[in-house]
């Protein structure tokens, strides 16, 4: 079973940044989209970032012109830069990737353990 490894998170100050990353815990065959949720206490998972294998991205509205979507190709990797960070960012933060293991011939989608991410005012 492949698991998506989260690292990153932490606390950090009103206007401070972050950067999260997210990979595969062992080689896979290949993986289409990759994007990052989060849910803060008592409400729903939100997306929050995604972007497909070939860079086209999509954030929502409340991260839009502070945070920033990436991936390594080459590594198996996707990236959250958070810049600006608000009180209202906290949230458990989890990494999700639509992969194709080895020796099967279609995707599933992976999701992380979830990575703690604390704004302080």
């Amino acid at each position: 079973q492949v698991q998506l490894v989260e690292s990153g998170g932490g606390l950090v100050q009103a206007g401070g940044s972050l950067r999260l990353s997210c990979a595969p815990s062992r080689s896979i065959f290949s993986i289409n989209a990759m994007g990052w949720y989060r849910q803060a206490p008592g409400k729903q998972r939100d997306l929050v970032a995604s972007i497909t294998s070939d860079g086209n991205t999509t954030y929502s509205d409340s991260v839009k012109g502070r945070f920033t979507i990436s991936r390594d190709n080459a590594k198996d990797m996707v990236y959250l830069q958070m810049n600006s960070l608000k009180p209202e960012d906290t949230a458990v933060y989890y990494c999700n990737a639509d992969i194709r293991d080895l020796g099967l011939r279609v995707f599933y989608r992976y999701w992380g353990q979830g990575t703690q991410v604390t704004v302080s005012s």
